[in-house]
């Protein structure tokens, strides 16, 4: 039991080095990293692809790198948005890593890039471990998913920078409590801001954009609580049971400022 958890501290401890300095090589080439993380059907790719069409139309330089276990579905429909768009088939594995974004970037990514969004794997429990070498960490929930989310989902929840709800055009037919959710939010991650949106309706659009382009501007970023409080979760394997490790997540709007 003792070397399974040392292998998954180890883990971790190579992706914090390889999203550091990742982080370091995006920075001086101008090029903020947005990371955005949500489950499956969230509507992730249908707000991401209005936020890539608006920044098209407002000249800014941008592209995005989108994550799923099988299929290109999504980057099809990112690519109607005109920028530069890459599929990463992770083929089987639950999330991205630091190093395997390094990899697809090298050789793709334009020397322009003023932001770039990643979408990463529909999930919310193993991504949530990984830094990216983002500059802003993004999570997402559709009002279909229940206020609870955040309590279900803390460490996710409690790592963000930034929260975004989507689907708000049908939250009076679905009964969402927002009270209840922003509560919710606020109990795992005190102070962080929550944002509505609806890619169909068009409410909220453009503030994904207007965050981003804040940040990599130089504004201040929000720092969860959770970012420098070391605590154990699970990770379940395809083989034998779940264990548990304690280690401390770093903030990493913290780690690009030292």
């Amino acid at each position: 039991m003792c070397r399974v958890v040392d292998l998954q501290q180890a883990v971790l401890a190579k992706n914090e080095e390889a999203a550091q300095v990742l982080r370091a090589e995006l920075a001086a080439r101008g090029t903020t990293v947005v990371n955005l993380l949500s489950s499956p059907g969230s509507g992730k790719t249908a707000l991401l692809e209005r936020e890539l069409l608006l920044a098209r139309q407002q000249g800014v330089a941008v592209a995005a790198l989108t994550a799923d276990l099988a299929t290109e579905n999504d980057a099809v429909r990112l690519a109607r948005s005109g920028v530069p768009v890459k599929q990463v088939l992770t083929d089987g594995l639950c999330h991205l890593e630091a190093g395997m974004l390094g990899r697809h970037l090298d050789g793709w990514l334009p020397a322009d890039t003023r932001l770039l969004f990643v979408e990463n794997v529909g999930n919310l429990v193993c991504p949530a471990s990984y830094d990216l070498g983002e500059s802003l960490r993004v999570v997402l929930a559709s009002v279909t998913e229940g206020e609870d989310k955040p309590l279900k989902y803390p460490t996710a929840f409690g790592l963000a920078h930034l929260v975004v709800v989507t689907k708000t055009d049908i939250a009076h037919a679905v009964e969402f409590d927002e009270a209840a959710f922003r509560a919710h939010v606020q109990q795992v991650n005190p102070g962080v801001e929550v944002v509505l949106t609806s890619a169909r309706a068009g409410g909220g659009v453009g503030a994904l954009l207007n965050r981003a382009l804040a940040v990599g501007a130089g504004g201040a970023v929000h720092s969860p609580v959770m970012a420098q409080q070391p605590h154990p979760h699970a990770h379940p394997h395809h083989e034998g049971p779940s264990h548990v490790h304690p280690h401390p997540h770093q903030d990493p709007a913290v780690a690009q400022a030292r």
